[in-house]
């Protein structure tokens, strides 16, 4: 059994779930669905969620006997020692600011404020701030199912100044087509460049050192990079971490959706190879760039 429950969401990720699950209370859904199907729904939901939130709960071979995934920004999903458990994470709400509660207010306030923040010369903040922005590719959701393929990081060290390190992963499974169509990386491409995941890790560690990181949807990155570094008894990153998404939720409400090409679009940030991890992490740090320059991020 499969329960999924959606807060804040759009009416039209509602009744899309209505084709499979059963609305058995408003915004709780219980269905009885394939592993396949199930993360496709959940891919779907990740994609139409908006401003709202999702928590899904479904059967599993665990101590528990279930497993789940949640969108919330105050939770997250660890496993202990093959037993899920949900995390409280220790984040505090900023104060609202004046204006949110009408659309006309809200962008006035927005605009005042970019204005006040701005530099006096705009072209020396650019790259003023060292951080590292990351992103990986996987050959699915689950972090415990699933491998990573590939990992790739842009960091920056000064005015127009970066670096990047990237990887492919040697995996012991055949990459699924829907990821080969997704990503472009294929069995054989793995097999002629792709290195062990611990040597990946051990390398992604030395580059980042001690920057703050960021990523979009950074959640997700990271579950499957601490779930590497365990699989190995390595020491993980403990860095600071930044997920981008929510700073651009709060600073643009009206997006259509938070998918990763439709924000990049709205900030005027090109990515011509989306889901490869190299183009996504050098996209993500532009956008930290353009969130920093714009008040909407402080490190």
């Amino acid at each position: 059994m499969i329960v999924i429950t959606l807060t804040k969401v759009p009416p039209s990720l509602r009744g899309d779930l209505t084709k499979w699950y059963q609305e058995i209370q408003t915004g709780v859904y219980v269905g009885n669905v394939s592993a396949r199907v199930r993360d496709q729904l959940w891919d779907r939901v990740m994609r139409d969620i908006g401003n709202g939130q999702a928590t899904m709960v479904y059967n599993a071979k665990n101590e528990f006997g279930y497993q789940f995934k949640t969108t919330r920004k105050d939770r997250r999903v660890v496993d202990f020692d093959d037993i899920p458990l949900m995390k409280r994470l220790n984040t505090l709400e900023e104060p609202v600011k004046l204006g949110f509660s009408n659309a006309s207010k809200y962008h006035r306030a927005r605009l005042s404020s970019r204005k006040a923040l701005k530099p006096e010369h705009p072209g020396h903040s650019e790259r003023s701030t060292q951080l590292v922005a990351i992103d990986i590719e996987t050959t699915g959701l689950d972090a415990v199912k699933n491998q990573i393929i590939s990992i790739a990081a842009f960091k920056s060290i000064g005015i127009k100044e970066c670096q990047h390190f990237d990887a492919y992963i040697s995996i012991d499974q055949p990459v699924p087509e829907n990821i080969v169509k997704l990503t472009g990386i294929t069995d054989s491409k793995l097999k002629d460049e792709g290195i062990e995941l611990v040597d990946a890790l051990r390398s992604l560690k030395k580059f980042v050192g001690n920057l703050p990181i960021v990523g979009y949807n950074l959640e997700f990155d990271d579950k499957f990079i601490s779930l590497g570094f365990k699989k190995y008894n390595q020491s993980g990153i403990d860095n600071k971490m930044i997920d981008l998404m929510p700073l651009v939720k709060k600073a643009n409400r009206f997006l259509d959706n938070f998918r990763l090409n439709t924000v990049l679009k709205k900030y005027d940030i090109s990515n011509e190879h989306p889901h490869e991890a190299y183009a996504d992490a050098q996209a993500t740090l532009a956008l930290a760039e353009k969130l920093i320059k714009n008040g909407d991020l402080v490190i």
